[in-house]
């Protein structure tokens, strides 16, 4: 009996979608003898892309990218974590406290208040995606709602905090940027979100375990046709068979990458018409505590909106005293040209506020710029006016049998998620397969 000839598919990518394929593909050969040889090829020198834990801070891993598990129930990362025997804490967004813009904090019946209102928010978002002919920023019919009901400043202020904390923190987007009709297209996980204590990136370094992976290989150019796939990166050339292409949306978006030839209009299409959103975090590292001990978030209702309006009390989770930043889309990018030092007086200056001025100074900060990441340009993908959950699909789609694409941003069901990156890997492998 002769073996049969092995079929080579490159990966670019070790990110969640590409490690997932190359698994998946891995797993094939092994299982069926499908005689898959595959090879990761990955620009940074690390893997796992937007999944970073950094470990510079001894015994306090830190998530500067993903950092849970949306939804636990059926969710193949919370499978994942089960099957590797990794921790995972569960995250209670109902126990938070708010403090306004002078350093008060909101009472129980304040706070009860914000979740009227977002139920409001809710209703009325839900009417206008209904009643308008044509889609529009999900900041118009928010604004017009404002103008009618005449909110006092104070009531623009809480609103704009209810706005950023349940909408633009999660889609890491102003609601000036996002599709009225399309914005939540997407479906959510059922059950509880978790965080990983212990890094996300106990879950990436399992699944890499055993893997081809090239790293600092920085590609250039994908050829392809009938002969297969060469791929150009700043180290060689590498030829395969078929080529799975796991990078984000916005480095589609940069055109670094050249394909020979051009992707489709159709595809092209799709890459243009989604945008890729920002969250940034400012983690700042402290000699002692000074906030709440029992609180897992943060939040700060005052004006300009979203200008460090939710913070994540580590602590709570590790014990470390360490407090996280989370600053969105238009804020999140105007932080990015700023010195570390800036950014951490920025967020010095707001607790200050909140906690009083005698708050010690921070001995280690972390920040990330996820915009000017060459190998991200941004965190992950949401849907602006006249753009669809269409445009999720059709990049998803395979270009002929050579060309096969996977990434949170190709999951029309769960984009903008780890879950959702790695089922676009396994679904990519499988066409592979055929």
């Amino acid at each position: 009996m002769t073996t049969p000839p092995s079929t080579h598919i490159l990966i670019i990518g070790a990110g969640m979608a590409g490690l997932a394929a190359a698994r998946q593909l891995l797993a094939a050969r092994q299982l069926q003898d499908a005689g898959y040889a595959v090879t990761v090829l990955e620009g940074r020198g690390r893997i796992g892309g937007r999944v970073w834990t950094d470990r510079t801070w001894p015994g306090i891993p830190l998530d500067m990218g993903a950092a849970w598990i949306h939804g636990v129930s059926g969710n193949p990362i919370m499978a994942l974590a089960e099957q590797f025997g990794v921790k995972t804490a569960r995250s209670r967004y109902d126990n938070y406290q708010v403090y306004d813009g002078h350093g008060r904090a909101l009472s129980r019946a304040e706070m009860a208040e914000l979740e009227v209102v977002l139920t409001a928010v809710d209703e009325l978002v839900a009417d206008a995606q209904w009643s308008t002919d044509t889609d529009m920023p999900l900041a118009t019919p928010l604004a017009s709602a404002a103008r009618d009901e005449k909110l006092t400043p104070a009531q623009l202020v809480q609103l704009h905090y209810v706005i950023n904390s349940a909408i633009e923190q999660e889609y890491a987007a102003d609601v000036d940027e996002l599709s009225l009709w399309e914005w939540n297209q997407d479906e959510e996980q059922s059950g509880h979100d978790a965080l990983f204590p212990g890094g996300y990136d106990q879950i990436v370094n399992r699944l890499a375990a055993g893997l081809d992976i090239r790293l600092n290989q920085i590609v250039s150019q994908v050829a392809y046709g009938d002969g297969g796939v060469t791929i150009t990166t700043n180290q060689g050339t590498f030829h395969g068979d078929r080529a799975i292409i796991t990078v984000p949306l916005g480095v589609l978006q940069k055109g670094s990458i050249t394909f020979s030839p051009p992707l489709p209009a159709w595809k092209q299409a799709a890459i243009e018409h989604l945008r890729m959103g920002v969250l940034n975090k400012t983690y700042l590292r402290f000699p002692r505590q000074f906030w709440e001990q029992d609180v897992e978030l943060i939040g700060r209702m005052a004006a300009p909106k979203g200008e460090w309006a939710e913070f994540l009390n580590i602590a709570y989770y590790t014990g470390q005293p360490v407090l996280v930043g989370f600053n969105v889309a238009h804020f999140g990018r105007a932080l990015e040209p700023l010195s570390d030092e800036e950014i951490v007086a920025g967020m010095m200056r707001v607790l200050r506020g909140m906690y009083g001025r005698d708050l010690p100074n921070p001995d280690a900060w972390l920040i990330t710029r996820w915009a000017a990441d060459p190998f991200a340009c941004g965190s992950y993908s949401f849907i602006p006016p006249g753009a669809s959950g269409d445009d999720y699909a059709a990049l998803a789609r395979p270009v002929g049998t050579r060309l096969f694409f996977a990434g949170e941003a190709t999951n029309r069901a769960h984009p903008a998620t780890v879950h959702g990156a790695y089922l676009s890997g396994l679904r990519a492998a499988g066409e592979v397969m055929g």
